[in-house]
Protein backbone atom coordinates (compact mmCIF):
# COMPACT_ATOMS: atom_id res chain seq x y z
CA UNK A 1 0.00 0.00 0.00
CA UNK A 2 1.26 3.28 -0.71
CA UNK A 3 1.34 5.85 2.03
CA UNK A 4 -0.51 9.23 2.10
CA UNK A 5 3.07 11.01 1.66
CA UNK A 6 3.95 8.86 -1.58
CA UNK A 7 1.01 9.31 -3.07
CA UNK A 8 1.24 13.11 -2.74
CA UNK A 9 4.31 12.95 -3.95
CA UNK A 10 3.69 11.94 -7.45
CA UNK A 11 2.80 14.03 -9.65
CA UNK A 12 1.76 11.24 -12.58
CA UNK A 13 1.38 7.56 -13.49
CA UNK A 14 5.55 7.04 -14.15
CA UNK A 15 6.20 8.56 -9.99
CA UNK A 16 3.83 6.30 -8.91
CA UNK A 17 5.55 2.90 -10.80
CA UNK A 18 8.88 4.41 -9.70
CA UNK A 19 7.49 4.49 -6.08
CA UNK A 20 6.12 1.44 -6.47
CA UNK A 21 9.57 -0.34 -7.70
CA UNK A 22 11.51 1.27 -4.76
CA UNK A 23 9.49 0.24 -2.27
CA UNK A 24 8.07 -3.14 -3.27
CA UNK A 25 4.82 -2.69 -3.55
CA UNK A 26 3.11 -4.91 -6.03
CA UNK A 27 0.99 -2.90 -8.61
CA UNK A 28 -0.07 -6.45 -10.58
CA UNK A 29 -3.53 -6.09 -9.81
CA UNK A 30 -3.49 -2.97 -10.77
CA UNK A 31 -2.17 -3.03 -13.92
CA UNK A 32 -4.78 -5.89 -14.62
CA UNK A 33 -7.19 -3.07 -14.29
CA UNK A 34 -5.80 -0.98 -16.37
CA UNK A 35 -5.73 -3.55 -19.30
CA UNK A 36 -8.84 -4.31 -18.70
CA UNK A 37 -10.22 -1.01 -18.97
CA UNK A 38 -8.29 -0.03 -22.27
CA UNK A 39 -9.75 -2.86 -23.82
CA UNK A 40 -12.86 -2.18 -22.79
CA UNK A 41 -12.82 1.18 -24.32
CA UNK A 42 -11.37 -0.08 -27.63
CA UNK A 43 -14.35 -2.73 -27.47
CA UNK A 44 -16.90 -0.40 -26.96
CA UNK A 45 -15.59 1.44 -29.66
CA UNK A 46 -16.36 -1.31 -32.15
CA UNK A 47 -19.16 -1.99 -30.92
CA UNK A 48 -20.89 1.99 -31.81
CA UNK A 49 -19.05 0.80 -35.34
CA UNK A 50 -21.09 -2.33 -35.61
CA UNK A 51 -24.02 -0.52 -34.21
CA UNK A 52 -23.97 2.44 -36.92
CA UNK A 53 -23.46 -0.01 -39.40
CA UNK A 54 -26.05 -2.47 -38.15
CA UNK A 55 -28.67 0.57 -38.32
CA UNK A 56 -27.82 1.47 -41.27
CA UNK A 57 -28.50 -2.00 -42.97
CA UNK A 58 -31.54 -2.24 -41.14
CA UNK A 59 -30.61 -5.36 -39.88
CA UNK A 60 -32.12 -7.01 -36.47
CA UNK A 61 -29.83 -8.46 -33.97
CA UNK A 62 -30.80 -10.05 -30.78
CA UNK A 63 -27.99 -11.39 -28.02
CA UNK A 64 -29.30 -13.56 -25.11
CA UNK A 65 -27.61 -13.79 -21.80
CA UNK A 66 -28.82 -16.71 -19.91
CA UNK A 67 -26.87 -18.21 -16.82
CA UNK A 68 -27.33 -19.38 -12.85
CA UNK A 69 -27.86 -15.82 -11.23
CA UNK A 70 -25.08 -13.46 -10.05
CA UNK A 71 -22.86 -15.14 -13.35
CA UNK A 72 -22.79 -11.70 -14.76
CA UNK A 73 -25.08 -11.24 -17.09
CA UNK A 74 -26.23 -7.92 -15.83
CA UNK A 75 -23.14 -6.23 -15.73
CA UNK A 76 -21.58 -7.85 -19.27
CA UNK A 77 -24.59 -6.41 -20.69
CA UNK A 78 -24.37 -2.67 -19.28
CA UNK A 79 -21.12 -2.64 -20.65
CA UNK A 80 -22.10 -3.77 -24.02
CA UNK A 81 -24.79 -1.18 -24.21
CA UNK A 82 -23.03 1.49 -21.98
CA UNK A 83 -21.94 4.18 -25.23
CA UNK A 84 -25.16 3.06 -28.02
CA UNK A 85 -27.66 5.38 -29.60
CA UNK A 86 -30.81 4.36 -27.29
CA UNK A 87 -32.81 5.19 -30.59
CA UNK A 88 -31.38 1.74 -31.46
CA UNK A 89 -30.48 -0.21 -28.73
CA UNK A 90 -32.59 -1.95 -26.25
CA UNK A 91 -32.65 -3.68 -23.12
CA UNK A 92 -35.08 -6.32 -22.61
CA UNK A 93 -35.54 -7.85 -19.16
CA UNK A 94 -39.21 -9.27 -18.65
CA UNK A 95 -40.82 -9.32 -15.10
CA UNK A 96 -42.72 -12.71 -14.54
CA UNK A 97 -45.72 -13.05 -16.88
CA UNK A 98 -49.20 -11.33 -16.37
CA UNK A 99 -52.33 -13.52 -15.43
CA UNK A 100 -52.91 -12.60 -19.35
CA UNK A 101 -49.79 -13.38 -20.55
CA UNK A 102 -50.16 -17.16 -18.93
CA UNK A 103 -52.93 -17.38 -21.09
CA UNK A 104 -51.47 -16.85 -24.35
CA UNK A 105 -48.67 -18.55 -26.38
CA UNK A 106 -45.70 -18.66 -24.93
CA UNK A 107 -43.64 -16.85 -27.17
CA UNK A 108 -46.01 -14.36 -27.56
CA UNK A 109 -44.33 -11.50 -24.89
CA UNK A 110 -41.02 -12.11 -26.46
CA UNK A 111 -41.91 -11.61 -30.43
CA UNK A 112 -43.70 -8.42 -29.13
CA UNK A 113 -39.94 -6.95 -28.14
CA UNK A 114 -37.85 -8.58 -30.69
CA UNK A 115 -35.32 -6.10 -32.32
CA UNK A 116 -36.89 -4.05 -35.10
CA UNK A 117 -35.02 -2.91 -38.51
CA UNK A 118 -31.81 -1.12 -37.68
CA UNK A 119 -31.85 -2.40 -34.09
CA UNK A 120 -29.63 -4.32 -31.53
CA UNK A 121 -31.51 -6.10 -28.36
CA UNK A 122 -29.73 -7.16 -25.38
CA UNK A 123 -32.15 -10.14 -23.53
CA UNK A 124 -31.40 -10.14 -19.73
CA UNK A 125 -33.02 -13.74 -19.58
CA UNK A 126 -35.00 -14.47 -22.60
CA UNK A 127 -37.80 -17.23 -23.54
CA UNK A 128 -35.12 -19.93 -21.83
CA UNK A 129 -36.83 -19.36 -18.23
CA UNK A 130 -38.96 -21.66 -19.37
CA UNK A 131 -35.67 -24.17 -20.14
CA UNK A 132 -34.18 -24.16 -16.89
CA UNK A 133 -35.57 -22.24 -14.34
CA UNK A 134 -39.27 -22.59 -14.78
CA UNK A 135 -39.19 -25.98 -14.35
CA UNK A 136 -36.29 -26.00 -11.58
CA UNK A 137 -38.62 -23.76 -9.29
CA UNK A 138 -41.78 -25.28 -10.35
CA UNK A 139 -43.00 -22.35 -12.51
CA UNK A 140 -44.31 -24.69 -15.08
CA UNK A 141 -45.95 -28.05 -15.81
CA UNK A 142 -44.30 -30.81 -17.32
CA UNK A 143 -46.78 -30.38 -20.45
CA UNK A 144 -45.39 -26.31 -20.83
CA UNK A 145 -41.87 -27.34 -20.72
CA UNK A 146 -42.61 -30.16 -22.88
CA UNK A 147 -44.21 -28.11 -25.93
CA UNK A 148 -41.85 -25.35 -25.11
CA UNK A 149 -38.53 -27.95 -25.91
CA UNK A 150 -40.26 -29.04 -29.13
CA UNK A 151 -41.54 -25.89 -30.24
CA UNK A 152 -37.91 -23.59 -29.07
CA UNK A 153 -35.81 -24.94 -32.23
CA UNK A 154 -38.86 -24.35 -34.56
CA UNK A 155 -39.64 -20.59 -33.70
CA UNK A 156 -35.53 -20.28 -33.69
CA UNK A 157 -35.20 -21.08 -36.86
CA UNK A 158 -38.18 -19.21 -38.30
CA UNK A 159 -36.66 -16.19 -36.78
CA UNK A 160 -33.15 -17.73 -38.74
CA UNK A 161 -35.00 -17.78 -42.07
CA UNK A 162 -36.47 -14.11 -41.55
CA UNK A 163 -33.01 -12.54 -41.09
CA UNK A 164 -33.03 -11.88 -37.23
CA UNK A 165 -29.53 -12.69 -36.20
CA UNK A 166 -29.56 -14.60 -32.82
CA UNK A 167 -26.52 -14.90 -30.44
CA UNK A 168 -27.55 -17.03 -27.59
CA UNK A 169 -24.51 -16.51 -24.33
CA UNK A 170 -24.57 -19.15 -21.61
CA UNK A 171 -22.60 -17.39 -19.00
CA UNK A 172 -20.96 -20.68 -16.86
CA UNK A 173 -20.13 -20.03 -13.04
CA UNK A 174 -18.72 -22.27 -10.25
CA UNK A 175 -21.24 -22.83 -7.56
CA UNK A 176 -18.42 -22.01 -5.07
CA UNK A 177 -17.95 -18.40 -6.80
CA UNK A 178 -21.70 -18.34 -7.24
CA UNK A 179 -21.43 -18.79 -2.88
CA UNK A 180 -19.21 -16.13 -3.02
CA UNK A 181 -20.88 -13.77 -5.14
CA UNK A 182 -24.37 -14.29 -3.51
CA UNK A 183 -22.55 -13.31 -0.54
CA UNK A 184 -21.03 -9.88 -1.83
CA UNK A 185 -24.22 -8.88 -2.59
CA UNK A 186 -25.41 -9.09 1.11
CA UNK A 187 -22.77 -7.41 2.38
CA UNK A 188 -22.98 -4.23 -0.10
CA UNK A 189 -26.21 -1.81 0.55
CA UNK A 190 -25.86 -1.20 -3.12
CA UNK A 191 -26.08 -4.66 -4.81
CA UNK A 192 -28.66 -6.21 -1.47
CA UNK A 193 -31.60 -5.79 -4.20
CA UNK A 194 -30.20 -8.43 -6.40
CA UNK A 195 -30.66 -10.65 -3.69
CA UNK A 196 -33.67 -13.05 -3.22
CA UNK A 197 -34.71 -16.14 -1.60
CA UNK A 198 -34.62 -17.47 -5.26
CA UNK A 199 -30.99 -16.95 -5.21
CA UNK A 200 -30.76 -19.56 -2.12
CA UNK A 201 -32.69 -22.12 -3.99
CA UNK A 202 -29.78 -21.73 -6.82
CA UNK A 203 -27.33 -23.02 -4.71
CA UNK A 204 -29.53 -25.79 -2.75
CA UNK A 205 -31.28 -27.16 -5.92
CA UNK A 206 -27.88 -27.06 -7.94
CA UNK A 207 -27.70 -30.39 -9.29
CA UNK A 208 -31.13 -30.17 -10.63
CA UNK A 209 -30.40 -26.77 -12.23
CA UNK A 210 -27.53 -28.84 -14.22
CA UNK A 211 -29.69 -31.26 -15.23
CA UNK A 212 -32.13 -29.08 -17.16
CA UNK A 213 -29.36 -26.89 -18.29
CA UNK A 214 -27.56 -30.27 -19.90
CA UNK A 215 -30.90 -30.89 -21.54
CA UNK A 216 -31.32 -27.38 -22.76
CA UNK A 217 -28.16 -27.66 -24.50
CA UNK A 218 -28.69 -30.83 -25.91
CA UNK A 219 -32.20 -30.00 -27.53
CA UNK A 220 -31.76 -26.45 -28.42
CA UNK A 221 -27.73 -26.35 -29.90
CA UNK A 222 -28.63 -26.20 -33.36
CA UNK A 223 -26.45 -25.28 -36.23
CA UNK A 224 -28.34 -21.70 -37.30
CA UNK A 225 -28.71 -20.86 -33.94
CA UNK A 226 -25.80 -22.16 -31.45
CA UNK A 227 -24.93 -21.74 -28.01
CA UNK A 228 -21.88 -20.09 -27.14
CA UNK A 229 -20.88 -21.02 -23.25
CA UNK A 230 -18.80 -17.86 -21.49
CA UNK A 231 -16.22 -19.13 -18.29
CA UNK A 232 -17.18 -16.64 -15.90
CA UNK A 233 -15.39 -16.58 -13.04
CA UNK A 234 -13.79 -13.97 -14.15
CA UNK A 235 -16.05 -11.34 -14.29
CA UNK A 236 -14.22 -8.98 -16.37
CA UNK A 237 -12.79 -11.64 -19.03
CA UNK A 238 -15.56 -13.04 -19.90
CA UNK A 239 -17.31 -9.21 -20.52
CA UNK A 240 -14.32 -8.63 -23.34
CA UNK A 241 -14.51 -11.85 -24.52
CA UNK A 242 -18.06 -11.84 -24.77
CA UNK A 243 -17.85 -8.21 -27.07
CA UNK A 244 -15.18 -10.13 -28.61
CA UNK A 245 -17.81 -12.94 -30.01
CA UNK A 246 -20.37 -10.16 -30.98
CA UNK A 247 -17.99 -8.21 -33.22
CA UNK A 248 -16.24 -11.48 -35.10
CA UNK A 249 -19.50 -12.50 -36.03
CA UNK A 250 -20.35 -9.47 -37.78
CA UNK A 251 -18.03 -7.89 -41.39
CA UNK A 252 -18.44 -4.58 -40.98
CA UNK A 253 -16.78 -1.67 -42.41
CA UNK A 254 -13.62 -0.98 -40.79
CA UNK A 255 -13.28 -3.84 -39.08
CA UNK A 256 -9.83 -4.35 -39.99
CA UNK A 257 -8.55 -1.21 -38.71
CA UNK A 258 -9.88 -1.64 -35.14
CA UNK A 259 -6.85 -1.01 -32.26
CA UNK A 260 -8.38 -4.56 -30.59
CA UNK A 261 -8.26 -7.89 -31.09
CA UNK A 262 -11.66 -9.36 -31.92
CA UNK A 263 -10.84 -12.97 -31.74
CA UNK A 264 -12.40 -14.63 -28.37
CA UNK A 265 -9.88 -16.18 -26.66
CA UNK A 266 -11.16 -20.07 -27.15
CA UNK A 267 -10.55 -21.12 -23.98
CA UNK A 268 -13.03 -18.47 -22.53
CA UNK A 269 -15.89 -18.49 -25.18
CA UNK A 270 -16.35 -22.14 -26.69
CA UNK A 271 -19.52 -23.72 -28.59
CA UNK A 272 -21.33 -26.20 -27.05
CA UNK A 273 -20.56 -29.03 -29.03
CA UNK A 274 -16.38 -27.70 -27.33
CA UNK A 275 -17.65 -27.48 -23.99
CA UNK A 276 -16.68 -31.12 -23.04
CA UNK A 277 -15.81 -30.82 -19.01
CA UNK A 278 -18.35 -28.67 -17.16
CA UNK A 279 -17.48 -26.12 -15.04
CA UNK A 280 -20.27 -26.93 -12.73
Amino acid sequence: MFTKEQLLSAKKRDDLIRIAKENDISLRKQKKNLRYEEELIKLQVEMVNLQRWIAERGMRVAVLFEGRDAAGKGGSIKRFSQHLNPRSMRVVALNKPTDIERGQWYFRRYVKVLPNPGEIVFFDRSWYNRAVVEPVMGFCNKKQYNEFMLQVPEFEHMLYEDGVHLIKFWFDITQDEQQKRFQGRLESPLKQWKFSPVDLKGQELWDKYTYYKDEMFAKTHTSFSPWMIVKTNDKKTARLESMRHVLSKFDYPRKSKAKVSLSPDPNVVLRYYRHNENMD
